[in-house]
């Protein structure tokens, strides 16, 4: 191995010690929490060295997105392939997206709430953006049904997940009835 492999193998170990820090300190304490100075001190790391990689908490945020869209993607495709016929496959596929935002609701967060300076539906959108949001597609566009556009049915489908996902975690909807939701959502919105 070369220097400069052995320096490019350093740096991405390093680049992965920030994010992964910032994410397990953003679902410990929130967000607020991380700063560039208690990820320098966690890591053990100056904060110029922190600054070669990221330019700031705003970039760190979108790394964390990307990573958790990447893991998003990963999660429902694996739901949806363990399911048999289009009605199983989008309950799960609603299921596994429910569940992600509630397991990882500081990453949930960096990819919808929180300004990380990425871009969404535009061309410079980043690959793993596209790909959570085609394995949504992949999915939900069978079931558009006659003369509905499959992005449009998908997005619809994803705000809908979206707004279930910010309403529960914010307790504004009773807990108990979160299957019923599901249910009314896949059976209502889909045309299975």
């Amino acid at each position: 191995m070369s220097v400069q492999e052995r320096k490019q193998r350093e740096r991405a170990d390093r680049e992965r010690l920030i994010v992964a820090t910032a994410r397990e300190l953003a679902e410990q304490q929130g967000w607020d929490a991380v700063t560039t100075r208690r990820l320098a001190e966690r890591i053990e790391y100056s904060q110029p060295v922190l600054y070669s990689h990221f330019r700031g908490k705003r970039e760190i945020i979108g790394a964390v997105a990307l990573e958790g869209a990447g893991e998003m993607a990963v999660a429902l495709r694996a739901a949806t392939s363990a399911a048999a016929g289009p009605h199983a496959r989008v309950t799960a596929l609603a299921r596994a997206y429910l569940d992600f935002a509630e397991r990882n609701p500081a990453v949930y967060d960096a990819m919808f709430q929180l300004d990380g300076g990425l871009a969404f539906a535009r061309e410079d959108t980043p690959e793993p953006l596209k790909d959570a949001f085609a394995a949504l597609l992949e999915c939900l566009g069978e079931v558009a049904g006659d003369g509905v556009h499959p992005g449009l049915f998908t997005e619809t489908f994803w705000a809908a997940l979206h707004g279930l996902a910010t309403l529960t975690r914010a307790g504004r909807l009773p807990p108990e009835h979160a299957e019923r939701r599901v249910s009314l959502l896949v059976d209502r919105l889909a045309v299975l």
